[in-house]
């Protein structure tokens, strides 16, 4: 599905109106599984400098923050730094209005690049990613939806998942191996992927915060089946040069 794909996405992600789909539990259910999985695969030391390219959401750049990362969030237009701006963190959070795909920043000038809903609503996903490898010194941490998971029935009920979310938006679904393609172009390869879930998330918001649905995707996730079918997929990709120097 790619209808009403855009350059600028964040600006939606970042605005009130996009935060409203994450309230209540539910919605705090929902990021403290992505926020899970990001710390999962990032690895690197305490200090270590972050870019979070659309990030003006603020699902994970106050708790990199709050980690003690150096964290920097590249937004389409200032207006996505203004839910940032409310954020109460005791390390400060740099923004910076740019073209996502042309950063004003120098070639690895960052340890980690992170981008979270952005890529799947993207019009040219690969020129993203190759912005998003030359801004990254050592690694990439990104999400999209991918096929092969029982989210992929989203793409044909998606007038039913309109109807529970309100405010959903069309998005892109990818095969693995394109995006691994794509950033192997660029010297980056897939070291570790963390899937978030397997039944749709538009179920979860529909069961209002079940914890019987939960404790179904923790039972999963224990016997292994969300590594398997689950969606959407956060994926590092790592610069060979750096694996090479560390090994």
């Amino acid at each position: 599905m790619s209808g009403g794909i855009t350059d600028a996405p964040d600006i939606e992600t970042s605005s009130d109106n996009y935060a409203s789909r994450f309230c209540g539990e539910v919605g705090q259910y929902l990021l403290g599984v992505q926020e899970r999985g990001l710390f999962a695969l990032m690895g690197q030391p305490s200090g270590s400098s972050v870019i979070d390219v659309g990030g003006g959401h603020a699902q994970l750049a106050p708790p990199m923050a709050r980690a003690g990362y150096v964290v920097t969030v590249a937004g389409s237009d200032a207006s996505c730094g203004l839910r940032l701006a409310q954020e109460q963190t005791d390390a400060p959070i740099d923004f910076v209005a740019c073209d996502l795909k042309a950063m004003p920043f120098a070639d690895g000038q960052f340890n980690v690049v992170t981008s979270v809903r952005l890529m799947a609503h993207i019009d040219d996903w690969q020129l993203l990613v190759s912005e998003l490898c030359r801004v990254a010194g050592e690694a990439v941490i990104i999400d999209f939806p991918i096929y092969f998971s029982l989210n992929a029935l989203s793409l044909l009920a998606f007038p039913l998942k309109k109807h529970i979310e309100k405010n959903t938006r069309t998005y892109r679904t990818f095969f693995g191996r394109e995006v691994r393609k794509a950033f192997a172009e660029h010297g980056f390869r897939q070291t570790r992927s963390w899937r978030q879930f397997v039944l749709p998330m538009a179920l979860h918001r529909a069961g209002r915060g079940s914890t019987l649905l939960q404790r179904v995707e923790e039972l999963m996730r224990k016997a292994g089946l969300t590594r398997i079918f689950g969606n959407p997929v956060l994926v590092r990709f790592d610069r060979e040069s750096s694996q090479q120097e560390n090994a």
